[in-house]
């Protein structure tokens, strides 16, 4: 079901599957949590506006679960990070202040137990928060660029880095650079593991890429 993300419903049934193994305890419950928080994430970023939220606070909620399961495992700080810096980037300023640090936090967590887990999603993210956060509150464009840089060392066709670089180019008036990551975008091989969120950098990059013409 959650491999048919891009349906809603299917990711929405997906999550209700892990909510209620998760809700069983057991065994399971590590994987559910974590899996959870993962759907919600998807979920917030895709549901109607009313309900995004929810999902994100639930996949917090889920993602520090499983930490708290297994905190020897990448997988719940990684997820608890995504849906709390998801929330913070849709909420505004306070949620941002709110959860700068956790996010943060987790973020060096999962490098620490993992630093390959996920393609490098940690240096991906972390190369997000540094864009995101104002220097004010320990943001930097330059940290921002060298987690980004090291997260291609995992995956060279991440479309996530490459749009994430290309931003942050943009940002800095490098534009010829721009170009070159989104191009690379757009060449990338889909990755079966992550075909919709792929599908869906390739889309903005077009728009953006079209934009600089």
């Amino acid at each position: 079901m959650y491999a048919d993300r891009a349906n809603l419903s299917s990711a929405r049934r997906a999550a209700e599957s892990w909510r209620a193994e998760l809700a069983g305890g057991g065994a399971g419950a590590f994987a559910a949590a974590w899996k959870l928080a993962r759907a919600d994430y998807w979920l917030g970023g895709h549901a109607p506006e009313a309900e995004r939220r929810k999902w994100y606070e639930e996949g917090i909620d889920a993602g520090r679960k499983g930490a708290a399961l297994q905190p020897n495992r990448p997988e719940g700080y990684f997820w608890m990070a995504a849906n709390m810096g998801a929330l913070a980037e849709s909420f505004g300023l306070r949620q941002g202040i709110k959860y700068r640090k956790p996010i943060k936090e987790a973020l060096l967590t999962v490098q620490r137990l993992d630093p390959a887990f996920q393609q490098g999603s940690a240096d991906r993210a972390l190369g997000r928060w540094y864009y995101k956060v104002p220097g004010l509150f320990g943001g930097s464009h330059k940290l921002s660029e060298q987690h980004l840089r090291a997260s291609l060392r995992y995956n060279e066709h991440s479309t996530a880095s490459h749009f994430f670089l290309a931003e942050l180019f943009l940002d800095d008036g490098r534009k010829a650079e721009a170009r070159v990551e989104l191009q690379k975008i757009l060449d990338a091989p889909l990755d079966p593991d992550w075909s919709p969120e792929d599908r869906e950098f390739k889309e903005q990059a077009q728009r953006l890429l079209a934009s600089l013409k």
